[in-house]
């Protein structure tokens, strides 16, 4: 099974009851510390898509209560906070252990014509003319170990090119702000639940990171890091195979939290969606 087949599996959640859904994390993923955010994000909004017909969600937020257990299975609870005749609103618990791991609220609306304008995206090099992390991988020699080229070159659910890139092991301070190349690594078909759910989990990627940059820091150099919110507001429909520019900027930094926006845009140029983020970054004890 390719990884995006996997991940399209983990988000085909399954039935347990009226409004009860379990999710699964991918068995390469199980040995980690923790379940990555974007993945809970992504399920969870599946699960309340489960319980909407006829429309489309356009804006969630979502709060990380506690790190996830990559090794049990998620319980997504849902409740029908609302139906109204434009708008539905979900609220979603994750559960493991018998405690939230992490709560979302979405709000899911009719297709209506309405007025339009948006911002245009910055220039940006088009994707073919930008490597992969796994061909800069390749250049970095001896800066990477085996293993983490071994790491990066396999297969991923979402293609990442960065315009910008620090190298996590030795950052320099940098701008806090980056652009990023995402689409799905294969086909996820014309479903705009399934699509919206795999953008959803690829927002999660790269965001926080923006915050560490005007720093010269990055998880790999003892510094901690963890998402405590997420929230993605969905502008136009988008399909995840096709690529997407992920503009990111942090205004803010202050209390050992980092505050990160993002803007999403087709190839074409057109702003699909829109990210905001608030992370811990804290320098880990050295006793």
């Amino acid at each position: 099974m390719t990884a995006i087949e996997t991940l399209i599996d983990i988000l085909t959640l399954e039935p347990i009851e009226v409004n009860l859904f379990r999710g699964q994390t991918p068995e390469d993923e199980r040995r980690h510390n923790r379940i990555y955010g974007g993945q809970v994000i992504a399920q969870a909004l599946m699960a309340a898509y489960k319980t909407v017909q006829g429309r489309r969600c356009h804006s969630l937020q979502a709060y990380f209560i506690r790190p996830g257990d990559p090794k049990a299975p998620v319980l997504y609870e849902v409740e029908r906070s609302r139906e109204g005749k434009s708008f539905t609103t979900r609220r979603v618990i994750a559960i493991q252990h018998g405690e939230q791991i992490l709560n979302l609220a979405a709000s899911f609306q009719v297709d209506e014509p309405g007025f339009e304008h948006m911002f245009k995206p910055p220039a940006a090099d088009p994707p073919d003319r930008v490597p992969t992390d796994a061909e800069r991988a390749r250049l970095a020699g001896d800066d990477l170990s085996p293993h983490m080229k071994e790491l990066v070159a396999r297969d991923f659910s979402i293609e990442m090119r960065r315009l910008d890139p620090v190298n996590p092991f030795k950052p320099e301070k940098a701008e806090p702000a980056q652009r990023v190349w995402f689409r799905a690594s294969g086909d996820v078909g014309d479903d705009m639940a399934m699509n919206q759910c795999v953008i959803a989990y690829a927002t999660d990627m790269s965001l926080l990171s923006t915050c560490a940059r005007p720093h010269g820091v990055s998880w790999m150099t003892g510094v901690q890091m963890a998402s405590l919110d997420h929230i993605l507001w969905f502008h136009r429909p988008s399909l995840a195979r096709d690529w997407h520019l992920y503009v990111q900027d942090s205004p803010s930094a202050s209390g050992a939290r980092g505050f990160n926006r993002g803007a999403i845009y087709t190839e074409s140029g057109v702003l699909v969606a829109s990210a905001a983020q608030e992370g811990l970054i804290r320098q880990r004890s050295k006793s």
